[in-house]
């Protein structure tokens, strides 16, 4: 999966957002991106699930999506 583990300045420097643990010297390959960074996915998922939680914790939902909790053969 990609993500984005750093941010390259108008000066040219690379720089990490948090460290890489590499088990011995290895290449790099740096995309530049035309987008400002975005958060990654398991960001966006934790900081939606708060909002989601309110519409999907409710007992509508709990019986709208019941068959699938059912063992196919009881």
């Amino acid at each position: 999966m990609a993500r984005t583990v750093g941010v390259v300045d108008r000066e040219g420097n690379v720089r990490l957002l948090e460290p890489i643990r590499v088990p011995a010297l290895r290449p790099m390959l740096v995309i530049i991106l035309d987008d400002e960074p975005l958060l990654s996915v398991s960001e966006t998922a934790l900081l939606s699930e708060p909002a989601l939680a309110e519409d999907w914790n409710r007992p509508e939902e709990d019986e709208a999506w019941s068959h699938l909790q059912r063992a196919p053969w009881s």
